[in-house]
Formats: structure tokens, sequence, C-alpha cells
């Protein structure tokens, strides 16, 4: 290999390739849509973090930077002299100047070789750097195959073998951290239902929480994939009728009960508060907030405004009629994609909350409806999904096989979400068809979350969010 031979500290070895980050960084689903404002200048990035993991060829470089707009970012970069082509889709740009001069910096959670350098970086332990605080004695083996995991569109995965997956926060923030908090506490408890973690990554002064390491769950695939090829298939006729149980329904109502096993767990393990009629009001007019600020965002959410105010209203004025409401720490973005089917059941994962919220509402004490309605939207959106999945593979431009299809569909959401509430209320949760109208409230209030999102991200996807407000607005 060819190796660098430099003087030069990581600060120095970074600086050849801030102008080709700023660009790059603007094409990743993790970077923040504010900081691509004018004015936020995410070409000058600032270093907070930089260690230089390897020199030589090929060289692993971890960094953490802000932005004009003071967001914080974390990358894990590679240089080659030379890229080969199955690292080609990593390429972010070749090197100007400075020791790597004409190398190519890649993205490196891509390279096996580099992940299982870092692996061997972490295992052993350092003072310096980056390092991994340990939360378990478990041995780490080191020589397990690295490959990328690409389901998390917010951060970065890697798994090693069937045994280990590390997850690097793209956006890191000052600990404590909510997921590292929240799995610390289950891994402690021997919760079945989450994976075990095995340590925290840290900076080396251990002021920023960037990642962590835990077990890899034996799934294949998530409950989303396996759902959205359910609902294709029943949709599209292999299923002839749509029955009143089996296909889906089954796993939705294990679900359920995963959902309230692991709700009481962290019952169990955190404190929980009594949420006060006070308290209630004062989230239904933060509601009412974050929907004015979306609708100036996502026009088509004007003309549900009244609607959605009303229902919000009626949430604050039915908790000021039946008292006090029990609040707890929840997954906080709970949908099918963040359950994996495994052999011995459903596990959980991703314990962070939605990424766009501020980290301290995310930590806030949440009443366990919320999940619910996460949930209840994933099963929606999943149905959608599938007529788009059918749509590709067999089209139908029929009206009459399109109205076939999409009344196949609604169907199949109907169905799986009773069969999610029926679940979680028989393993002893709260029973969600008892409190109509938070559920409401709070699905509508993800459904708003949801509208902004596909707006900046995915706009041919923002028409579910958008017919769900519809129905909840009315409703």
């Amino acid at each position: 290999m060819t190796a660098v031979k430099t003087q030069a500290g990581p600060r120095e070895l970074l600086a050849p390739l801030l102008p080709l980050l700023g660009p790059w960084l603007r094409t990743r689903r993790w970077y923040a849509a504010e900081d691509t404002a004018p004015g936020a200048a995410a070409g000058m990035l600032t270093p907070v973090v930089v260690d230089v993991v390897r020199q030589e060829a090929p060289a692993l470089l971890h960094a953490v930077l802000r932005t004009g707009s003071g967001r914080l970012y974390q990358f894990l970069l590679g240089v080659r002299p030379e890229l080969p082509g199955r690292l080609a889709g990593a390429a972010i740009g070749r090197v100007g100047e400075g020791s790597w001069r004409g190398w190519t910096l890649y993205e490196a959670t891509e390279d096996p070789v580099l992940m299982g350098v870092l692996l061997h970086h972490l295992v052993r332990g350092t003072d310096e750097g980056l390092r991994l605080a340990r939360t378990t004695a478990a041995p780490l083996p080191v020589s397990l195959t690295a490959r990328p995991l690409t389901a998390d569109q917010s951060n970065s995965a890697v798994g090693y073998g069937d045994r280990l997956l590390l997850k690097i926060y793209r956006r890191p923030e000052p600990g404590p951290h909510l997921e590292v908090e929240t799995l610390r506490a289950l891994t402690e408890a021997r919760c079945p239902r989450t994976p075990r973690l095995h340590g925290t990554l840290l900076s080396g002064a251990g002021t920023l929480v960037l990642g962590l390491m835990e077990d890899l769950l034996p799934a294949d695939g998530d409950g989303w994939q396996a759902a959205v090829r359910q609902v294709a298939d029943c949709v599209d006729g292999t299923c002839t009728t749509v029955p009143a149980t089996g296909g889906f329904t089954a796993r939705a109502r294990a679900l359920g009960t995963a959902v309230a096993e692991v709700h009481t767990a962290l019952a169990d393990t955190f404190p929980r508060a009594r949420l006060t009629p006070d308290d209630i009001a004062r989230e239904a007019a933060l509601m009412t907030e974050r929907l004015a600020l979306a609708a100036r965002e996502v026009p088509a959410l004007e003309r549900h405004r009244g609607g959605l105010t009303r229902l919000y209203d009626a949430y604050a004025r039915a908790a000021a009629r039946g008292g006090p409401v029990l609040a707890q720490r929840v997954h906080g973005d709970l949908h099918l994609g963040q359950a994996l089917p495994t052999a011995a059941g459903w596990r959980l994962i991703d314990f962070e909350g939605e990424p766009a919220r501020p980290a301290a509402e995310r930590a806030a004490l949440q009443p366990v409806l919320k999940d619910v309605a996460g949930m209840l939207r994933s099963f929606d959106y999943a149905a959608q999904a599938g007529l788009r999945l059918l749509g590709e593979r067999a089209p139908d431009d029929s009206p009459g096989g399109r109205l076939r299809r999409g009344r196949r569909a609604r169907a199949w959401a109907v169905r799986n979400r009773r069969a999610f509430m029926a679940g979680y209320a028989d393993t002893g949760g709260t029973d969600p068809l008892c409190h109509p109208l938070p559920l409401r409230a709070l699905e509508a209030d993800k459904a708003v979350y949801e509208a902004v999102y596909e707006s900046r991200h995915r706009p041919d996807w923002l028409p579910i969010p958008l017919a769900a407000v519809h129905r909840l607005a009315r409703t």
C-alpha cells in the first residue's frame, strides 16, 4: 500500500478536504434543510473534532464539523490513491492539494477495509480521539467482516458479521443522549425486545455522543418491508378477498404485544409523571403552533387548519374533564421500519425519537398513545406504498381497477391497525379504542410532521400524509 508521509496534524490534513465536503453534504438525506438556506454557508465548515485513525492508504479520518448555522455533522472519510470500482458510488471528489493531493476522498462507511480498521481501533481502546465507552463486559470480536447497512436515513450504520452493529450519529449532540440512555437501561433490565448495548461512541473529550455499538439483530428485513410486500400481494388479488384474519394481521397483533411489553419495561425503568389538564392544554397549543409553522412550508395544509385546530382544542377540553394522564419514556418515533421480525418475535430499534424535533422535546415524558399513533400512521403508509409497488409491478390504468385496489389497500390498513391495537390492549397496555380523541389528535400531529418531511425530501409522497390530515380533520 502507498503511505502518506507527513508531519501535518489532523486539522492540517483535513483542511484541503473541506472544499469537497460542502457540496457533497448538501446531497445527503441527513443534512438539515434549514442549512441549505442562503447565508447558512454549508461550504464554510469549521472543524470541532478531527482524528486520523490511520494514515497509510487507504487512510481513515474522523471529523465533526460545524456549519455556518451552528449545526454539527459527523464524517468518516476515506482517501485512496485510486478508488476501486466497488466504491465508485461512495466517491466525494479528488483532493486538490495537501498531503493527499490527487487521491480520491470518499465515504468510509462504504469501505469494509476501513470499517474493519475502525473496529480494531475502538476495541483496542484509546484515551485520545474517537473511542468506545463500554457498557457490557462481553468481548467484542474484531475479525468480523464489515458491511454498510442502508435502512436508516438520518444516521449511518455498519454491520459486523451477524454479531455487531455500529451506529454513527450524523448530527451528534452533547450528552446525555436519549437513545444511549434508553438502551443502557433496557440492557441492564434484560429487556428481550430490544438490542443489547455494548458501548457508546464518544469524542476524545467525552463531550459529544457520536454513536453506539449494539447487537445486530437476526432479522430478514424490517416490518415495513414485510408489510409493503404483503399489501402488494393482497391488493393484487393473490388474496382473492380481503380476509378478516390471516395475512399480516397476526403479525400486527404480535407487534402490538411487543410494543406494550417495551412500554412496560420503560415504565419500570424510568420515572413516570402525571400530566395535568394544564400540561395537555399546553401540548395542544404546541400542536396548533406546529401546524401553523407547517402550513407556511406546506400550503396544502392551510385548508385543514380549522379542522385540526378544533381537534386539538377538543383534546385539551377532554383532558380537563378526564383528569391527569400518565406519561413516561416512550420510543418517540415508532413505525414499521423500527420493528424487526425475528425468529424470536418482534424487536424494536432506534430509540432517538423524531430526528427533526429538538432534543429536549424528544426527551420529554409522553403518553404511550404517542407511540401507538405513530404505528397507526405507519400502517396507513404501508398500504399506500404497497399500492405504489403494485403499480410498478402490474399497472392497471382502468378506473375500476384503481378503485378496487384502493379499497383493498384501505381495508388492509384498517384491519391491521385494529389488530395492532388489540394486541397492545390485551398485553396490559392502555386500550387505544377507549381514548379515541387523544389518539386522533396525536395521529394528526404526526401526519402534519410527515407532511413537512415529505415536502422537503420526497414530494411525490406528500399525498399520503395529506390524505390522513384530510380524514382526521373531518372526523
